[in-house]
Order: C-alpha cells, then sequence, then structure tokens
C-alpha cells in the first residue's frame, strides 16, 4: 500500500492500463460527485466490501479514495491482508480532488 499525492494519483491511473479506481464513500458522499471512472465500493459496509474485493483480480492496480483519505487508507490495508500487492490511497481524498468528476447515476 503506498499514499500517493493528487499529482502522483492521477499520472499513475492516467498511464496505467491495469488501473482501478475505487470510490470507498457511502451513496451520500458520492451524489456530490465522483471520480471519472470509478466504481463505488463503500467501505462502512464491511462484509459487502469484503466480498465485492475478493472477486477482484489481485493483478491489478488499484486506486482508492474516499473524503478526505482516512477510509480508504483503512480500505488498502484490507485489500493488502487479503493478498492485493498494488493499492494506492488518494492523500486527502475528494475533498481535495481538482481532477474531472461525474454525477453518481445512483
Amino acid at each position: 500500500m503506498k499514499n500517493l499525492s493528487q499529482n502522483e494519483w492521477q499520472d499513475a491511473v492516467a498511464n496505467n492500463k491495469d488501473a482501478v479506481v475505487i470510490d470507498v464513500r457511502t451513496i451520500e458522499e458520492c451524489r456530490m460527485g465522483m471520480i471519472e471512472n470509478a466504481i463505488r465500493l463503500d467501505i462502512t459496509q464491511t462484509e459487502l466490501f469484503i466480498e465485492e474485493i475478493q472477486k477482484m483480480d489481485k493483478s491489478k492496480d488499484y486506486y482508492l479514495y474516499c473524503a478526505a483519505g482516512g477510509r480508504s487508507g483503512t480500505a488498502c490495508a484490507i485489500m493488502y491482508e487479503l493478498g492485493f500487492e498494488n493499492v494506492f490511497n488518494l492523500i486527502g481524498g475528494f475533498s481535495c480532488w481538482c481532477g474531472n468528476t461525474v454525477q453518481n447515476a445512483e
């Protein structure tokens, strides 16, 4: 697991064909917008989060974010414990994001 600044995170995602972006915020938080191409897996629903994560390809690179970086850091640690080696946390989370966003359709 590695913490990345916004610039490092954006560059890594843009240059990685195997990048998977995961938003770990609640649905209510995601209504404010999401980072483009992110999938939503709410870390507050821990059992469901772990169930969905275990279905994912461990060889890919995962870039996680939440509102401020704390919950996504926890999610990265869980993924690392489950055998995912390439997990990256966005320092500052969505609250510091200056890149492209989309409205959540849920």
